[in-house]
């Protein structure tokens, strides 16, 4: 391995977890002012490497090198001191604190000993919001905050930081709109031009093209190729990640069916002193997908959450197969026959103390119980039929759920609803964080279930995604509807347009 170039080099590392090599004998390294792109599928050690140099995991064997001197963090205040900053794929903040505290926890600006300069943090604080370009109240509580936002405030408390060297990102992207990623490109940049390296993990690579300087492929906790970007394509990457191509493919004929099963009309959302949703219509038929597309902060989630009883609507009507709805709470929603996939399944979707079988039969206790007993039998049997179908892979449904990759923890996510016999299904950002194979095998899980007749509302930040996926697109921007797109309507340049703010000023059309 040439380190020639490099600021910080990995030699040899090997990682042992029971019964699992996750990292064998790996070579990485990290060069000073450049984007060192780090992709492979979901468990394919890239997570692990990346704590590994961030401190928070210790390698069983090997060697890690900072300015070719040898170095060993035992934990992350040491990497950190070392200017070492990481901003993690599922965020780790602290959601009863502000947005300022989380900015500076365990790194306080101190006046004299004891005292924190509470002035002194709200001023970096604001600082680093404003090189983001976003605008949040640094007083804020981060259990407030979308998690689009919370991930803004997590790359904010890595930007602050005043010694930084090298900042991994895990995923930044996942959460944030188009705009929101061409600010953070921005400020990538920024660094670069500062000599900062960055360490990027994303399964978008249109974005890893875009951004990357060079590029480590790891396969099966292993290095399969290392490459200049500019030598590159995306299906070089993709066969060098699965070993073959994978591609969501665009639908060539988009399901028609007259058979509607919801409706919904003129509903409303009053929060905070604001409209969040704002007299939005519209309806969903049998074995459909509909998509639901808009920026952060446009009211797409807040949708699902009204549809979903977690906040009822203020005002509006819920049609379910023509009879009027009152979405008071969840569980009677999961009766009448609603199921959601959350957008963020770590901390809505899961429980982690739980293993997977338990995870996945949560909702649908009341199936399995006898007396006042559950039955093992039927739970197990009810588990396994779902494993199967939506293709979890493990070995034992006895496991923790933390032992699966993202893309697996996904599909229990979905199977957890299924198990609940929805007639409707709500999708919030289901390939958020997740490779390029697993999303192909969830987007082949969501066709499968329209065939079968199951209705399906999905909301996707990713503009190909959505229009592989959905028959029509409700366009959302501001809490208000702004269009209708179905067949040849729907592209990328209609979506982002109709998405902008400026859609509301300039009419828009409330089809």
């Amino acid at each position: 391995m040439d380190t020639s170039n490099a600021c910080f080099y990995a030699k040899n590392i090997k990682k042992l977890y029971p019964g699992t090599v996750a990292l064998d004998n790996v070579d990485f390294q990290i060069e000073k002012g450049k984007v060192n792109v780090l992709v492979g599928e979901n468990g394919a050690g890239k997570s692990t490497l990346m704590k590994i140099i961030a401190g928070i995991e210790a390698p069983t064997s090997g060697e890690l090198f900072f300015m070719d001197l040898p170095v060993g963090f035992k934990n992350t205040i040491e990497a950190s001191e070392m200017g070492i900053g990481i901003i993690h794929q599922e965020l780790s903040l602290f959601p009863n604190m502000t947005v300022v505290q989380n900015i500076f926890a365990g790194r306080e600006k101190t006046k004299g000993v004891i005292t924190v300069d509470q002035k002194k943090q709200k001023e970096i604080a604001s600082l680093a919001l404003e090189q983001l370009k976003y605008p949040i109240d640094p007083n804020s509580l981060v259990s407030s905050l979308r998690v689009g936002a919370q991930q803004i405030v997590e790359i904010a408390r890595n930007v602050a930081k005043e010694n930084l060297q090298i900042l991994i990102m895990d995923e930044p992207t996942s959460s944030l709109s188009d705009s929101e990623v061409s600010v953070l490109f921005d400020v990538i940049g920024d660094l670069k031009s500062k000599g900062i390296a960055i360490v990027y993990i994303s399964h978008r690579l249109d974005e890893v093209m875009k951004i990357g300087d060079n590029i480590t492929v790891l396969c099966d906790g292993k290095i399969v190729a290392n490459e200049q970007i500019k030598n590159i394509s995306i299906d070089w990457i993709v066969e060098k990640m699965v070993g073959g191509k994978v591609f969501i493919s665009e639908k060539t004929k988009k399901r028609v069916n007259t058979e509607e099963v919801l409706r919904v009309e003129n509903l409303c959302l009053f929060r905070n002193g604001r409209d969040i949703l704002k007299d939005i219509s519209f309806n969903l038929y049998k074995g459909e997908v509909l998509g639901i597309y808009g920026l952060l902060g446009s009211g797409r989630t807040e949708i699902f959450e009204a549809l979903m009883g977690i906040c009822p609507p203020d005002s509006g009507k819920i049609f379910l197969n023509g009879k009027l709805e009152k979405a008071k709470d969840v569980s009677m929603q999961i009766k009448n026959g609603f199921a959601l996939v959350p957008e963020d399944r770590q901390r809505e979707g899961l429980v982690q103390t739980l293993n997977i079988k338990k995870n996945l039969t949560l909702s649908s206790l009341q199936n399995y119980i006898k007396g006042i007993f559950i039955d093992k039998k039927i739970e197990n049997s009810a588990a396994d039929r779902i494993i199967g179908e939506a293709g979890v892979k493990t070995s034992n449904k006895e496991l923790p759920i933390l032992s699966l990759s993202g893309g697996n923890q996904q599909k229990v996510v979905i199977g957890k609803g299924l198990l609940t016999n929805p007639k409707i299904l709500l999708l919030d950002e289901p390939a958020r964080g997740i490779d390029v194979g697993a999303k192909a095998e969830v987007f082949g899980i969501i066709d499968a279930l329209a065939k079968r007749g199951m209705s399906i509302i999905v909301i996707s930040s990713e503009l190909k995604e959505i229009i592989a996926l959905a028959d029509r697109i409700v366009v959302l921007a501001g809490g208000i509807k702004t269009s209708e797109l179905s067949g040849d309507e729907i592209d990328e340049q209609s979506l982002v347009a109709l998405s902008s703010i400026l859609a509301i000023k300039n009419g828009g059309s409330h089809s």
